[in-house]
């Protein structure tokens, strides 16, 4: 890895990284990666292969990458000044912003028929959305179910499933269904963090972009971040990837110039939308661990910080998460398996494996992985074009971590 100065890391094991990462890409599996270490104020950087899997331009530090779920985090950001302002309150219902998410229903079973259900006991709360138990996600154990069914058609804007509408539609089509438990019984994934996304629009009566980008994009830099790439810089945004299962051909998911990312879109995703780059969000992280400051100037308070990045589940929502990635661990080479959420990212709790506890930051499908430890001041940062489709993009992200901390010398 290139170093800016000295990392603090040991030769020896940042050239251990290289190799691990560079394997990958000679492999054929990986066309290509950008890879970024921070340790204290210190970086290191490493771009290998092409931005396309049949060659092309080489990838380079500041290529753009479609950051899936680890928008989470950054968006994540904007509900926390909101948090910090009191325009919103942890506990407070949030009927009055989000009127589709009244008087709620409440199914008898999660996995029984949609009409079978009982009144909500308590209404929908602000930290419900941020703890991701609002009372409807992707769940692991509901997948065949029929309100996992009817919350797909009604909610997903994947690739494969096309835009979605604009944010007041998409919340009446929500507003629609049935929660599959109670608000804050259980912690179900990425739905919340879309609504999360609407709430801090409808309150500062503003665009959700618009909005992250004065109070936290700017003030750090992250010129390259967003919802959409702009035609001057999508020469650097390379085509997304889904290897075929079977065969492991690369399927384009989605392309780059005429793609999904090319334009503004109508629902500004907050779970899985961004756009950015390496060092875009070594500048996010590094304020984080900074408790909130960068350059001098303060982007959210200690406090809101340290809710974002400690443990924020109940002992029984903290086991049901464990046991729900437990059993899709053979996909995600384990991730997902750091136990504990705090707002808009994991939090690991208990050790496991390389990373110590207190470890912070998230995944995303599209091939990206991004943590940050405060036991270390270090921030990993890998970011690919190759979807999650088959095992290959997990195994080198578990391979960057497993070499990563080797590499730690204090």
């Amino acid at each position: 890895m290139r170093r800016t100065s000295d990392s603090g890391l040991s030769e020896a094991g940042l050239r251990r990284v290289r190799e691990v990462l560079t394997r990958h890409v000679e492999s054929k599996r990986i066309p290509g990666l950008v890879a970024l270490v921070g340790h204290g104020g210190r970086t290191c950087v490493e771009a290998i292969g092409t931005m396309r899997h049949d060659g092309g331009a080489p990838m380079r530090r500041d290529t753009i990458f479609r950051m899936a779920s680890t928008s989470k985090p950054v968006t994540m950001a904007a509900a926390m000044v909101l948090l910090d302002e009191c325009r919103l309150r942890l506990d407070e219902p949030v009927d009055p912003w989000l009127p589709e998410l009244a008087d709620r229903r409440v199914l008898k079973r999660p996995d029984g028929p949609l009409e079978d259900t009982v009144a909500a006991r308590r209404p929908i709360t602000v930290r419900d959305l941020l703890t991701s138990t609002f009372g409807l996600g992707v769940d692991f154990e509901l997948l065949d179910s029929p309100i996992r069914a009817a919350t797909f058609a009604r909610t997903d804007y994947s690739v494969a499933s096309g835009p979605a509408p604009g944010p007041d539609e998409w919340m009446r089509r929500l507003g629609e269904l049935p929660l599959s438990y109670q608000p804050g019984e259980r912690w179900q994934y990425d739905l919340s963090n879309e609504v999360v996304g609407v709430l801090v629009a409808r309150v500062t009566g503003r665009p959700l972009e618009a909005f992250l980008r004065e109070r936290v994009l700017d003030p750090l830099g992250m010129k390259d971040t967003g919802f959409h790439v702009p035609a001057d810089r999508i020469d650097r945004l390379p085509p997304l990837y889904g290897p075929d299962p079977q065969t492991g051909e690369f399927l384009v998911w989605d392309e780059a110039v005429g793609g999904r990312s090319s334009r503004p879109p109508a629902f500004q995703g907050a779970g899985g939308g961004l756009v950015s780059t390496v060092d875009d969000y070594h500048a996010y992280f590094r304020m984080l661990l900074n408790h909130g400051v960068h350059g001098g100037e303060r982007i959210l308070s200690r406090a809101a910080v340290e809710l974002m990045t400690t443990n924020r589940l109940t002992t029984g929502q903290q086991a049901a998460r464990n046991a729900m990635y437990a059993n899709v661990a053979h996909m995600t080479v384990g991730q997902g398996l750091l136990g504990g959420w705090g707002f808009g990212m994991a939090v690991r709790t208990h050790r496991n494996g390389y990373a110590p506890v207190g470890q912070f930051g998230w995944d995303g499908g599209t091939g990206t992985t991004v943590y940050a430890d405060p036991e270390h001041r270090l921030t990993g940062i890998l970011l690919t074009q190759v979807g999650m489709s088959t095992p290959d993009s997990s195994r080198l992200m578990h391979d960057f971590w497993t070499t990563l901390y080797q590499a730690v010398e204090d």
